[in-house]
């Protein structure tokens, strides 16, 4: 292979450990000729925060600025914040994907793994995987975070659906959200009383027509068990924190994303798109697309290209 980088370093990551292996050229004066000798140094880290710094203070004294590693899992995540801090900053990291960097057939070790790793970016043969900076992984935890809440949020929903349905009290037949204002009395009065009267539907009810009114009459005699009131009252609770703490998440990317209001706004403006989206658009990309030359290889990271594998005129799909 043809060297491209003189100096560079492939780290083997795993969970407790990582694998470096640091390649150098070194020049040679043989018989009145110059000739290259490539220096092989292979030493093993820890993962913990001593550890990696060991790594970051090794790496700078022997002034290799250029390192790449695969993405595997979230262990790299330490490894990468430790490293990016050497040189002050001058430094160059790779995160590749494995299925870039799949070695030849035979037996594989830490060792060969990181060797291959530093071979293939000293021949220039590794691409690196979009990182953006600090401040927008800081706001894409966030939007990220706030997508778990939500799904964790509807889940909770669901179960309190599902204990009401089980004890044949059916609000949802007649109200379109049962978290509305109207719902959420009725079940305040189930978990007080056990129970919901007539008079309940007209007094906690809002907004709901005399239909529907009279429909929720017919389905309300049913008792809840002391069993029943209780289980209710834990769903609902644990819902309640849910969505504080969801108000929480969003309270903290508002106060994270002003620093971007004018990407997020300029994206708002395109038909279909809302705040929200807006703020995970910029979360995810960052406001520096020139990592990506084409909107073709933007729309390619993002998983929305079909894939194309064709062999000998004919095109194959993936099932």
């Amino acid at each position: 292979m043809q060297t491209i980088l003189h100096n560079c370093c492939g780290l083997d990551v795993h969970k407790d450990s990582v694998v470096a292996c640091i390649l150098k050229t070194s020049h040679i004066s043989e018989d009145n000729s110059e000739k290259e000798e490539v220096i092989i140094e292979i030493r093993k880290f820890e993962t913990f925060p001593d550890s990696l710094t060991e790594l970051k203070n090794w790496l700078e004294s022997k002034d290799c600025h250029h390192v790449a590693m695969e993405s595997t899992g979230v262990y790299w995540i330490p490894v990468y914040l430790t490293l990016e801090e050497a040189f002050e900053g001058d430094i160059e990291i790779l995160l590749t994907n494995a299925r870039h960097m799949r070695n030849i057939p035979g037996k594989k070790t830490d060792v060969k793994d990181s060797e291959w790793i530093a071979t293939l970016l000293r021949a220039g043969l590794l691409r690196g995987s979009f990182i953006p900076p600090e401040d927008i992984r800081e706001l894409r935890d966030l939007t990220r975070y706030r997508d778990n809440i939500v799904g964790d949020i509807g889940k909770q929903k669901n179960r309190i659906e599902k204990s009401l349905q089980m004890a044949g009290i059916k609000l949802s037949s007649f109200l379109t959200d049962i978290f509305g204002v109207s719902g959420r009395n009725l079940i305040r009065v189930l978990i007080e009383k056990g129970r919901i009267v007539p008079t309940d539907i007209d007094t906690e009810t809002r907004s709901i027509s005399s239909e529907k009114k009279d429909g929720l009459k017919r389905i309300i005699n049913r008792k809840l068990t002391p069993h029943q009131r209780n289980f209710l009252k834990m769903q609902i609770v644990h819902l309640d924190k849910l969505l504080e703490h969801l108000n929480t998440v969003e309270t903290n990317i508002t106060e994270l994303s002003e620093k971007f209001s004018e990407a997020i706004n300029r994206i708002d403006t395109i038909p279909g798109i809302g705040t929200t989206a807006a703020t995970a658009i910029v979360a995810e990309i960052g406001t520096d697309v020139s990592k990506f030359p084409t909107s073709e290889h933007l729309c390619s990271w993002a998983g929305l290209s079909p894939g194309n594998n064709e062999s000998a005129g004919k095109k194959k799909t993936q099932e």
